[in-house]
C-alpha cells in the first residue's frame, strides 16, 4: 500500500509499506493492505511504518486517513 506521512514542515515518509502502526485516540492500531476506510485522530506516541526497512517517527498528534490501499498521515513532530 502507498503511505505518505507529512508534517507542516516537510514530508517525513513517502513510499510503499506492508503495514503502519499508529497511536490512535482510542488506542494503538495497525493498518494492512485492504484495510477498511477510516479517518482517526492520533495522539502522542510513535508511528512504525514497515516496508523494506522500519521507519519510526515520534509524533505529538495528528490524523490518519485510509482509503483504497492508500494511507495519508498528517502529524505534528
Amino acid at each position: 500500500m502507498k503511505v505518505t506521512i507529512v508534517s507542516p514542515e516537510r514530508t517525513l515518509f513517502a513510499g510503499d509499506a506492508i503495514s503502519i502502526s499508529v497511536p490512535g485516540a482510542k488506542g494503538r492500531f495497525e493498518v494492512l493492505r485492504h484495510h477498511a476506510p477510516i479517518i482517526s485522530s492520533l495522539t502522542n506516541g510513535q508511528i512504525h511504518c514497515k516496508g523494506e526497512n522500519v521507519t519510526v517517527i515520534d509524533i505529538k498528534g495528528g490524523f490518519i486517513e485510509v482509503a483504497r490501499d492508500e494511507v495519508f498521515v498528517c502529524v505534528e513532530v
